[in-house]
């Protein structure tokens, strides 16, 4: 079987994506924001250390590549929190590089310069500042004020050996004058790593693509730097239901690192989601990441901070690879009669279940044929007979949903009760 021949993908016609190595100080990378920007959804539980440590713990076996640890500026216990996690970090000698968001006061770098001296490993300090006119007139800030703040933050970080990302805040609704100023500034300072916010998921793909281009054009390369000099991130926002396929447009647009939360858990509607978005780049072929242990962190990220999981939600919730409709269990159990799991998770799915952790479930409900019902028998090893199939069939087509198993159970000794 020629496993080519059995799907047309018409998201290739006339489509292309590359990606110039030489162009780029390194592959297509992923910051987890969860244990940050994700904590201040205004319903998330701020996990225990020992959750967020095993939170991280997923972080490094998917291979992300860095995370954002906290906000040292909301205080002690927060210092604290990124303290032990840089020990567990340190100590397993994990390959994903650490971070923390400061706002741009010395006050919130200052405790960044201890841990690296403690733990001898660098930090990364995103230091934020919105620059958007609305925020300038809301704030009374102008230009100047923001140039001196940030060269005054930036510069003691700088000074201290302390890896810094500069963060424009609603990027997106920016002057691109403003932009220019700010970053060329940055630059000048010895930033090499700028990060591109949709700070109120205000932005849409081709709005992605053209502010990514000025980036390039007139911000790096005109400012006198090598593109492969400078590390591009994108960091979106989820108002508009649009931040996968933002993070999508910025990946074709040239961004280096892409943002994101477990479940898009974060501020308002939250953030762009780096599960779906990494499950998105794996189908395209944009990474190769082993995503296997995918669903057990998206798992975890909901039992730990409590954001939710609809059974909806695409790829990870309950309702994902499970069918009761009668037409589609039975292509999925052919499928796997054959023998051939590749065929059962695409045959009626458009993301292979297998490939990230999650597997493909046949339930019996009112729109159910008797080959759910066969299969299931055989799934709970129960021998299969043609009344019992019947009346199960019968019971099936009388609920208003599917079957739960302990009722298909308590079904199954009904029949054997009576008979």
């Amino acid at each position: 079987m020629d496993e080519k021949n059995l799907i047309y993908d018409w998201n290739l016609v006339d489509y292309e994506y590359s990606r110039v190595a030489s162009n780029h100080p390194h592959g297509v990378w992923f910051d987890d924001e969860t244990l940050r920007d994700g904590l201040q959804s205004p319903s998330a539980l701020n996990p225990t250390i020992e959750q967020k440590i095993e939170l991280l713990d997923f972080m490094e076996k998917l291979s992300i590549q860095k995370v954002d640890l906290g906000l040292p500026g909301a205080g002690p216990f927060h210092i604290n929190h990124i303290d032990k996690m840089m020990s567990h970090i340190v100590e397993n000698n994990y390959k994903i590089s650490p971070g923390a968001a400061v706002r741009t006061l010395m006050g919130d770098i200052e405790p960044l310069v201890k841990l690296q001296e403690k733990h001898g490993v660098p930090i990364q300090a995103s230091a934020f500042l919105g620059t958007s006119p609305i925020r300038q007139f809301t704030e009374g800030w102008t230009m100047d004020k923001l140039l001196s703040t940030m060269e005054k933050a930036v510069g003691f970080a700088v000074e201290n050996d302390v890896p810094v990302m500069f963060v424009t805040e609603d990027t997106t609704r920016s002057k691109p004058e403003d932009i220019k100023q700010i970053y060329d500034r940055a630059m000048e300072l010895g930033v090499r790593r700028l990060c591109i916010c949709d700070t109120c998921g205000h932005v849409t793909p081709n709005g992605v693509k053209q502010l990514l281009s000025f980036i390039d054009e007139e911000v790096i390369k005109d400012g006198g730097y090598q593109r492969r000099e400078i590390e591009v991130n994108w960091h979106g926002h989820q108002d508009r239901g649009l931040g996968v396929a933002n993070n999508i447009a910025a990946v074709e647009a040239g961004a280096d690192v892409i943002h994101g939360t477990a479940l898009g858990v974060g501020e308002r509607a939250g953030n762009a989601p780096i599960d779906q978005t990494m499950v998105n780049l794996s189908l395209m072929g944009v990474i190769d990441n082993d995503l296997s242990l995918l669903g057990d962190y998206m798992k975890k990220a909901n039992e730990y901070i409590k954001v939710p999981l609809p059974r909806n939600y695409p790829v990870f919730g309950q309702d994902a690879f499970e069918t009761g409709t009668g037409v589609h269990a039975s292509a999925v159990i052919k499928a796997i009669r054959k023998g051939d799991m590749w065929l059962a998770d695409r045959v009626y799915s458009g993301v292979p279940a297998g490939d990230f952790g999650m597997e493909q479930i046949i339930r019996i409900g009112h729109m159910s044929g008797k080959s759910n019902i066969i299969w299931w028998l055989e799934q709970n090893e129960i021998h299969v007979e043609d009344e019992l199939v019947s009346h199960l069939f019968e019971i099936a087509k009388s609920q208003p949903r599917n079957m739960e198993d302990d009722e298909i159970h308590a079904a199954v000794a009904q029949y054997h009760a009576m008979y």
